[in-house]
């Protein structure tokens, strides 16, 4: 398995392995914990600084989000630049209109510097309203975006065949390929010295007064400052119930009469629709992502595969899907990432979560703030993106609602777990989370009999885990945690596996 879903994405065969010598003897300057676009960039920004870095992975480079991103880098955000001016203030707002044209840069240079070939090109955007609701949203959007300087024009028409109220054109956004991105970056941070331990899972750390010890699925490992770039830290803190786990859908197929939209496009329907195009292997596939739903809240969702299929459908020629994937992203509850210091730390330990839809760049500009907090103590963006801010207002009603749905699911499936008195009460091809006895167990069977059977109760908050069809995973619906059919740890925040029974065991 090279990424966290049973789906194989497009990016997926360019994944490999890189685990190279590591001495757990030493000291590290920094142990980096995530192998996505977070960690990799952090790591080499360090290593390029002079610190003596290793990056642990519990899979392999590229496992998680990275492997299943739909590769925009965009310098506007799913939070919009009015709503920053709103809940942030102008000055902040301004300064977050910088982030996304310093990320950009940041990759163009690395690309350039270490000569990394992963189709990275400079794309024009068309950002478009489809409905008057949307002409609102857009109005207010490209009011936002005039405040803070940054650039969007409204226009006539746009290269993709969806009728549209009106649209806006931003120039100078880009894509590229992120596994080839941060294969590069991988070859470049060994090529510095740095050490690179996969299938390394880190369970726990400890804050001693001159370093963190880690202790890991391969031993423990000390180092004076820990990154967590692991999509949301693991263990229980408020980064935990200020962020909410999403998941999004993919496709990407070819098209009978060849009219490939060249340009980054997005509509503003909720969940919204985002389209880009990528050459594999010598054919060119159009990429369509959408249908985003909160994690462990779809109760089928390969419904959410058909529904994407059948909307882009209506506008395109669609001759083939070849690759249609899931991937994970956490909603910040004031809109905003967090980057910096873990909160309850004595400033050994850092972290990057919150990123919206955003990843691939606020994962980039990630790398520099970390970089500086550890190297300098200080960067431009410490005090907008600190894990520890307090913001009582801006966000406040989704905080409530998100958290009144967290304790609302964790009673509900407690109380309402369907009883049974024996396996053969599930039918084949049927996924359920049962009561047998006082337990609860998550129960799959494949179609020739074949039983899967571990314990339903997620061992990170105690929340009872769903099925999710697309991915032959258990989700869980509290913070995003999941496993495969095995019961095996797929995705934090927890750091142990689903505990597996034996179907013979007599249920």
């Amino acid at each position: 398995m090279y990424r966290d879903g049973a789906r194989k994405s497009i990016w997926q065969e360019e994944i490999r392995k890189f685990s190279s010598e590591a001495d757990l003897q030493q000291l590290y300057d920094v142990a980096v914990v995530g192998g996505g676009i977070t960690g990799v960039s952090t790591a080499l920004k360090l290593q390029q600084a002079g610190k003596r870095c290793i990056l642990l992975e519990a899979a392999n480079i590229g496992f998680g989000t990275t492997g299943g991103t739909t590769a925009h880098l965009n310098d506007f955000f799913d939070t919009t630049f009015k709503e920053a001016i709103n809940d942030f203030g102008l000055d902040n707002a301004k300064l977050f209109a910088n982030v996304g044209r310093e990320a950009i840069g940041i990759i163009e240079s690395n690309i350039q510097h270490f000569g990394i070939d992963c189709d990275f090109e400079r794309k024009t955007a068309y950002l478009f309203a489809l409905d008057e609701k949307q002409q609102k949203q857009l109005k207010d959007i490209a009011e936002g975006a005039s405040e803070v300087g940054h650039e969007m024009t409204y226009v006539e028409d746009i290269p993709f065949p969806i009728p549209f109220k009106e649209a806006v054109r931003i120039p100078d956004q880009a894509q590229f390929h992120p596994i080839k991105y941060i294969k590069g970056l991988c070859e470049a941070f060994l090529s510095l010295g740095g050490v690179i331990l996969e299938e390394c899972r880190c369970e726990s750390h400890d804050e001693q007064d001159d370093y963190v010890v880690l202790e890991t699925s391969k031993g423990e490992i000390k180092a004076k400052n820990v990154v967590y770039a692991t999509h949301i830290p693991p263990g229980l803190s408020v980064l935990h119930i200020i962020n909410s786990p999403y998941r999004s859908y993919a496709l990407a197929f070819s098209l009978k009469d060849g009219k490939y939209p060249e340009d980054l496009g997005y509509d503003l329907i909720d969940p919204y629709h985002y389209y880009r195009v990528q050459e594999i292997n010598g054919q060119k596939l159009l990429i369509a992502g959408g249908e985003d739903h909160k994690t462990g809240h779809e109760e089928d969702t390969g419904e959410c595969f058909s529904r994407l299929e059948n909307y882009v459908r209506k506008y395109f020629d669609v001759e083939t899907v070849y690759y249609s994937w899931s991937s994970q992203y956490y909603e910040p509850v004031d809109g905003f990432p967090y980057i910096g210091k873990l909160p309850g730390s004595d400033g050994k330990i850092f972290t990057a979560t919150g990123f919206r839809g955003n990843g691939m760049t606020l994962g980039t500009i990630s790398s520099q703030i970390l970089s500086d907090l550890i190297i300098k103590g200080e960067n431009t963006y410490e005090d907008i993106f600190s894990p520890s801010r307090i913001k009582p207002i801006a966000g406040f009603a989704d905080f409530v609602k998100e958290n009144a749905v967290v304790a609302y699911d964790f009673i509900k499936d407690k109380l309402f777990a369907e009883k049974i008195h024996s396996l053969s009460e599930v039918k084949e091809g049927q996924a359920k989370v049962v009561k047998y006895e006082g337990e609860s167990y998550a129960l799959y069977k494949e179609t020739n009999g074949t039983v899967h059977l571990v314990k339903s109760t997620c061992p990170h908050a105690k929340c009872e885990v769903r099925w999710n069809s697309a991915e032959l995973s258990w989700d869980c619906p509290c913070h995003g945690s999941r496993f495969n059919i095995n019961g095996k740890l797929l995705t934090g925040p927890t750091v142990r596996d689903l505990p597996r029974v034996d179907a013979d065991s007599g249920i």
